[in-house]
């Protein structure tokens, strides 16, 4: 996950995995370079790994080649668990603050699953649904009609309480073609069971590699945790550039708005693929940059905004030190066409 960047960039990654081991007081930095998968793929070290990986990779950007964030930045997003990372970019949240977050974030969400699974015997996880783009509207109104008539997994929205580990949820809204439902996979399967029988659909399911139903409200206890260190937490308002949340897919518009929307993003739907729609269409957002330890969200902002090759514009990912000069240089060019 992090050798190519140690070998690159020894100094200030190696510097940088040091203040992360500190400031967690727990060798994650082993985790991370040595594995073993098994206890990396642990909530409680993959979702800070995660999110110090893709610190780490701007802060080689910054020191090792120049790279001005606030002049070349002018939005951050990031999906579920990378909207840390976009709001440590930002500066809205000290990147020590957020760190300690998504620590406790990822034990209380891995205790939230184990405890789901003792209590009904029952395996959980997420399964992407991939249908035609005509058809996804109409996917995701059968699905809530089915969920609030008292089908398997049936939610009641007033309460993120009720019944939690009998509850499907539409986790994500990915892009024009995809949606995630998280809960019990039983159930989930009994969903689409129904959906393909009396909703009129056939989409194509694909079980994701994730132990855990991320954004269901299984995880209202990580809500509670999150609206709790959040209140009298350190958090800047406003940020360096505008950061788009992924609830309401709209930027944070004050402090209160931030601390609440970033506690529900625990247990509601990512709205990516509406926060890129915004970016696209209203915001007029031609260059895009993922970073991190992988491209799913680059991917993702390539379906739907599909500029690879247009003047003055362009999505990028960098998640390998070789893909740096190049996507600089891009980055230098587009500039440039844009103003030409």
């Amino acid at each position: 996950m992090a050798d190519a960047w140690l070998e690159a960039f020894p100094s200030t990654a190696r510097a940088f995995f040091d203040e992360t081991d500190e400031i967690l007081r727990c060798k994650l930095s082993q985790a991370i370079i040595e594995g073993p998968n098994s206890l990396l793929n642990e909530s409680e070290n993959a979702q800070p790994a995660i999110m110090a990986t893709s610190v780490m990779i701007l802060r080689v950007l910054e020191k090792e080649f120049g790279f001005k964030t606030e002049e070349v930045i002018d939005v951050t997003l990031g999906h579920s668990l990378g909207e840390y990372a976009a709001l440590v970019t930002g500066g809205y949240l000290d990147y020590p603050f957020a760190l300690k977050m998504v620590r406790r974030r990822g034990e209380i969400m891995g205790e939230c699953t184990r405890k789901a699974h003792q209590e009904s015997g029952e395996t959980y996880g997420m399964v992407a649904l991939v249908t035609e783009p005509e058809h996804l509207e109409s996917l995701i109104t059968t699905i809530h009609e089915f969920l609030s008539h008292g089908a398997p997994g049936s939610k009641d929205d007033s309460s993120y309480e009720v019944q939690a580990i009998q509850q499907v949820h539409i986790g994500n809204i990915n892009s024009k073609n995809q949606i995630v439902l998280s809960g019990s996979l039983e159930r989930i399967r009994a969903l689409l069971v129904q959906i393909r029988e009396f909703g009129g659909h056939d989409p194509r399911a694909v079980e994701i590699k994730s132990n855990s139903p991320f954004h269901s409200p299984i995880m209202k206890p990580a809500l509670d945790y999150m609206r709790r260190a959040l209140q009298d937490g350190d958090v800047t308002f406003p940020g360096k550039m505008p950061c788009v949340s992924n609830v309401t897919a709209l930027p944070f518009q004050s402090k209160d708005d931030l601390k609440d929307l970033l506690a529900r993003q625990a247990v509601e739907t990512v709205r990516w693929w509406d926060s890129i729609k915004y970016l696209d269409h209203d915001a007029g957002t031609k260059r895009w940059l993922g970073l991190g330890p992988g491209k799913v969200g680059r991917n993702l902002v390539g379906k739907e905004v599909g500029r690879s090759g247009a003047k003055g514009g362009g999505v990028w990912a960098i998640s390998d030190p070789k893909e740096i000069e190049a996507t600089l240089r891009s980055l230098e060019d587009t500039k440039s066409e844009m103003v030409d």
